[in-house]
């Protein structure tokens, strides 16, 4: 065995190798974030330059169409009708810390399993878009909406497709995880 390759956890090549490692893992976790909220940021500026409010484009024979609203609440304008001190603690202020929490926690906690990193970081950079837009603009460009008769959404924007993936990576994660352990019991009890 070759033990000069190997390195002693105790060493300040080990410490050397564990700082450049965290390094380079936040370096990735940020260009990620960048390119997640870039591709929101990009696609809203073209809507807000090149469609006027309330135009429609339809694909699919009008089962996805693009057009332009402002929202100036959340998901689904929840807290529109808010004015004041409460709609800016509400939509401005509390998203803040959770996502300066989310950030932090994706920085410092390095045990994450890659899939629920990738999932946090899409909740975080989607997050990260639409408070932009609600701080810079005093609302959120959204622009898609779906409509297959039996399913439909309500306009929304790619940073929102963003959280929703994130939220379904880490969902199906835990599910696929949580699923053999339950399998592996019911094989016991037999």
């Amino acid at each position: 065995m070759n033990h000069k390759n190997q390195v002693n956890p105790g060493s300040d090549n080990y410490l050397c190798t564990m700082k450049t490692n965290r390094f380079l893992r936040n370096i990735i976790i940020l260009l990620i974030l960048a390119l997640n909220i870039g591709c929101d940021q990009v696609s809203k500026t073209i809507v807000r330059h090149n469609m006027n409010y309330y135009s429609h484009i339809g694909f699919l024979n009008d089962h996805i169409t693009f057009s332009k609203v402002e929202n100036t609440g959340a998901f689904l304008s929840l807290g529109d009708s808010l004015s004041g001190p409460a709609k800016t603690i509400l939509l401005n202020v509390l998203p803040l810390v959770a996502l300066l929490f989310g950030l932090y926690f994706i920085l410092t906690k390095t045990n994450l399993n890659r899939v629920v990193l990738f999932g946090i970081i899409l909740i975080v950079g989607g997050g990260a878009g639409n408070l932009y837009d609600r701080m810079v603009y005093g609302s959120v460009t959204d622009f898609m909406h779906i409509n297959f008769v039996i399913f439909q959404t309500g306009v929304f924007n790619v940073a929102d497709m963003s959280i929703m993936a994130g939220t379904f990576i880490i969902l199906i994660h835990a599910w696929v995880k949580k699923k053999p352990e339950t399998e592996v019991k019911g094989l016991d009890e037999n």
